[in-house]
């Protein structure tokens, strides 16, 4: 449970970070170089909330690879969720069927 909250709360900071720069910030390069300096203290904590995740899931799974694959998968879900935060895009079947078909390729890579 803790690496799955430190997985949601670090992917959550960083994608939030990157969808507000993409919405707010001017496109300039100094404007976009401030904002990413003035944030780089929450980068880094979000940084490091995904590398424990990571490190908590590969202890109780014993796999990297499935680790790393359902990091991933978790990011998808905060990107749509991200998504619709920030950018009121709201998700769709085709949203629902993609994260169905990751999830059934994650089901996959666990079968032995």
């Amino acid at each position: 449970m803790y690496a799955i909250g430190l997985l949601l709360g670090g992917l959550f900071i960083i994608n939030a970070v990157f969808a507000y720069q993409g919405k707010h910030i001017d496109p300039a390069f100094w404007s976009t170089v401030w904002y990413q300096f003035k944030l780089l203290p929450l980068l880094f904590t979000a940084n490091v909330m995904i590398g424990y995740g990571i490190k908590f899931t590969y202890k109780t799974m014993g796999t990297l690879t499935f680790s790393l694959v359902l990091s991933k998968g978790i990011e998808l879900l905060v990107c749509v969720l991200v998504g619709f935060i920030f950018l009121k895009e709201v998700p769709n079947w085709k949203t629902a069927l993609g994260l169905l078909i990751v999830m059934a390729g994650v089901w996959i890579t666990k079968l032995k």
